[in-house]
């Protein structure tokens, strides 16, 4: 067997031990293109924790636009999300926006991080909810790896939320994402700004190919953009992608 094969057999074998489950079928698409290529089996790891950095208070506001998209998906067959938070400042009706429906969160508002962490790991072991959010500054490897057992075990995917001036830490999380905002471009007869536009970077995924792509929010969807005249349209109500 050539040496390629063999890491690649490996590879395989160590996804579900990690918690990937291998899918079975036409892979079930959560709305990003190309960005779900650089994945493990090439789809949006569900049932785990992606962590969210930046340092400045504007990161924090384009990433949770950009984070609402998932959401929407994530939410779009009727589930339920949980947002912990000791200092909240989104705005529930922004989320509108991203298509994800505010009425389907449940916001918990804490004063301490230690309670924050608990708060969002008993949640995350609440097998019925699609997804759960914690905005938070500090945590060691060990709460991580609590975090990331949960999910293992219910199957709810994870996202923090972490700004501040301080070097990320290794931790258990699977993906590290930093998002960051583009200048709009206005569409060609329209007066206002243009439609909200990311960089998205994929600093970390476990067992994945990380990256850096240009996206845009469109039409209730994602575009990931190729070239400056030309994108790609992702139908975030599908489960599948179409070129134009």
């Amino acid at each position: 067997m050539h040496k390629n094969d063999i890491i690649s057999q490996l590879q395989r074998d160590i996804l579900p031990l990690q918690g990937f489950k291998q899918p079975t079928g036409t892979p079930v698409r959560i709305g990003l293109g190309a960005v779900e290529d650089a994945f493990p089996n090439g789809c949006f790891p569900t049932g785990a924790i992606h962590e969210f950095i930046g340092t400045q208070p504007e990161h924090a506001a384009v990433s949770v636009g950009f984070m609402a998209g998932l959401l929407a998906n994530l939410m779009k067959t009727g589930g339920v999300c949980v947002w912990v938070s000791t200092s909240r400042a989104l705005f529930p009706p922004g989320l509108k926006t991203f298509g994800a429906n505010p009425e389907h969160v449940i916001f918990i508002d804490l004063q301490k991080e230690k309670d924050l962490l608990w708060a969002m790991e008993e949640a995350l072991k609440c097998e019925g909810l699609a997804a759960v959010v914690g905005e938070i500054q500090d945590m060691g490897f060990a709460a991580s790896r609590r975090l990331q057992l949960a999910v293992e075990q219910s199957r709810v995917t994870g996202f923090l939320l972490r700004f501040g001036h301080r070097k990320p830490t290794a931790n258990a999380c699977v993906a590290r994402w930093r998002i960051t905002s583009l200048p709009s471009v206005q569409e060609d007869g329209l007066p206002g700004v243009g439609f909200p536009r990311w960089n998205v970077e994929l600093l970390k995924i476990r067992n994945g190919k990380p990256g850096s792509w240009q996206v845009q929010w469109s039409a209730g969807c994602f575009q990931v953009i190729k070239e400056e005249k030309e994108t790609i349209w992702l139908n975030a109500s599908s489960q599948y992608g179409s070129a134009i």
